[in-house]
């Protein structure tokens, strides 16, 4: 019996196709990097998926294999404003029919408001450009639309209080954040359950969780740390995810009791400088 396997997203897509034409024309990973000037590391992470190639290196790929400028075009359908180690994870994200976040610190990303969003960016870098920013916010309003469209995923969001408490943005921008993903469960687009500080440990303390589920593929569990991601489909790691989040929802507030611990601190942020 066939291991279901989750999505291959089309980067991944065009990573095999470039394996495929490579052995086609009967060349090694070295072989292909002397031919195209990178390292064998390089070739080996655009055929996974892992990364993409700059445009004059898909250019180079053509004329080494032979494509007539096939993943030159290609490449124009799929290049990201996402960093390499969260692209796989943002395409995977749009064909998930459940996903169960968790956010140790901060709101997750696909729920951030612009203010709070804008906020966060700022404070990650020092020296940006304001285009920059601007591409940042729209790829986070682009995320959103998962909840808009028809295929829309249940979602489930798990905090810990700690993310509740940081006033990002400023007091009114927090307040506004706080009370948005508040509104978002009240209308029924998403599932909300706080784990309160006076509960203790729990067992996803040790940092951000997405856990990802498909129609007809495995589900997948993503983790991020600083300018780092790791998405994950080994069974044992997968299910090993899925096993902390069970236990740090069972340690958590119901719905009620979490929107009505959202809106009060939105309320204390809201009031904090009056």
């Amino acid at each position: 019996m066939d291991v279901a396997r989750r999505p291959r997203t089309p980067r991944e897509k065009y990573g095999e196709e470039l394996r495929l034409r490579r052995i086609a024309a009967r060349l090694t990973q070295d072989q292909l990097s002397e031919l195209i000037v990178c390292s064998p590391t390089l070739i080996s992470h655009y055929e996974s998926g892992r990364r993409l190639p700059k445009p004059d290196d898909a250019r180079r790929i053509d004329q080494a294999l032979g494509t007539d400028g096939f993943f030159e075009r290609w490449l124009e359908d799929l290049e990201s404003k996402y960093n390499d180690y969260f692209a796989v994870a943002a395409e995977l994200e749009q064909e998930a029919t459940l996903i169960q976040q968790f956010g140790l610190t901060l709101i997750p990303g696909v729920l951030q408001t612009e203010e709070y969003a804008s906020a966060l960016y700022r404070a990650y870098w020092a020296n940006y450009r304001a285009e920059d920013l601007e591409d940042f916010l729209v790829n986070r309003t682009k995320r959103r639309r998962m909840f808009e469209g028809p295929r829309q995923p249940v979602v489930w969001t798990l905090l810990d209080e700690s993310a509740l408490r940081h006033r990002i943005g400023g007091s009114e921008a927090m307040a506004g954040q706080l009370h948005k993903i508040a509104g978002m469960a009240e209308a029924g687009r998403l599932r909300l359950h706080v784990l309160p500080h006076r509960g203790g440990a729990h067992a996803l303390l040790q940092g951000d969780l997405t856990l990802m589920s498909f129609e007809d593929s495995a589900p997948v569990a993503y983790v991020e740390g600083f300018s780092t991601g790791n998405l994950m489909d080994d069974p044992s790691l997968v299910k090993a995810s899925q096993t902390a989040y069970a236990l740090a929802l069972s340690d958590a507030l119901s719905q009620q009791e979490s929107l009505a611990l959202v809106r009060a601190a939105a309320e204390e942020h809201a009031h904090a400088e009056q």
